[in-house]
Formats: C-alpha cells, structure tokens, sequence
C-alpha cells in the first residue's frame, strides 16, 4: 500500500529526502539544506513526506497547507529505479485526499523539450489543468533570477478569477516575495 509519511530532519531517512531532492531537481528548482531543514522542522504551514510502498521507501513529496484550502506541490520525485511504475499518479490520487475539496497548484518547466512536456501531459493525465496566466518562480537564493514557469491545478474548474490570490499566496508563504 502506498502511503506518504512525513519526517522531520530527525527521521532516520530524511537523508534519502534531501538526497533524492538534490538528484531530482537542479539547484534553482530548491532551497539550500539549511532553509530546506528549516522548514521542514519548523514552519507549519510544510510538510516533507517520504513515499512508501509497504515499508519500502520510493520518493519523496514536499507540499505546503496554504490558506484558503489551498494546497501547493512543490517538489515530487521517485527513485529513479522505481520510476515509470505508476507511482506518480497514485501519489497524486493521495495529495488529492490530503487537499480533500482544496484546490492542489503546482510550479511546471515551460514545455520547450520532450520532458517538459511528458511532465505536462503526465500531470494532465493525473486531472490537472495548464494555467495559461505567465507565471515566474521566485528565486530560491539571493541573486538568483526569476524562472518562468507555468501553474498547474486540480480541485477546480478554473482559477482565473482566484490566480493572483493564488500567485501572491504561494511567492509569500513559499518563497518569502512580497508584491505589493
């Protein structure tokens, strides 16, 4: 059985987290260790999961309980060996019962080569939609650039109406950007 446990730093296997985090996603997509262990032992509103089959460790999720009934994936990766066994999409079926009627948002590459766009079309497949407002992600560390990047969601029909709520919500809670 699937299921997502989430850890502190303290857990035994947070080293698989934060190592599968840094195979996964390339410096500007994360946060440094520090800020990544901060949150993860200290911000509430965080929640840094292991993925388990069984009691087999699979991936990792990291996701934030915004308000509103608003929920943001920020990062999910399989293990490499285990990847293209269906796991995403049965991660995604339990991130959608931990939203419950929230709405889910998440950050995707633009689709400028063939993965980007598998990502796209995989997380289409799982019941989300391409938000077509532009998008950039804050940077994760100072001196660092914005990137620009599309929103998906789940658990509505559409969020045009609720988008710059949505934007400024995540670039606050998440990154630390205020817009005025």
């Amino acid at each position: 059985m699937l299921t997502i446990q989430n850890i502190t730093t303290q857990h035994a296997e947070y080293g698989f987290l934060e190592n599968l985090l840094h195979q996964a996603f390339p410096q500007e997509e994360r946060r440094d260790n520090r800020q990544q262990r901060e949150n993860t032992d200290h911000n509430p509103l965080f929640f840094a999961g292991l993925i388990k089959d069984n009691e087999e460790t699979i991936g990792l999720i990291t996701y934030w309980k915004l308000k509103n009934n608003l929920l943001y994936a920020e990062h999910l990766a399989i293990s490499p060996d285990k990847r293209n066994g269906g796991y995403g999409a049965k991660v995604i079926e339990l991130l959608k019962q931990i939203a419950g009627d929230g709405i889910i948002v998440l950050e995707v590459e633009m689709p400028e080569d063939e993965l980007s766009k598998r990502r796209i079309g995989f997380y289409e497949r799982c019941g989300f939609k391409l938000c077509q407002k532009p998008y950039q992600q804050p940077p994760y560390r100072k001196g660092d650039e914005f990137l620009p990047m599309l929103i998906m969601y789940a658990g509505a029909n559409n969020i045009d109406n609720q988008y710059d709520e949505i934007k400024n919500l995540i670039y606050k809670e998440v990154y630390g950007v205020n817009i005025l």
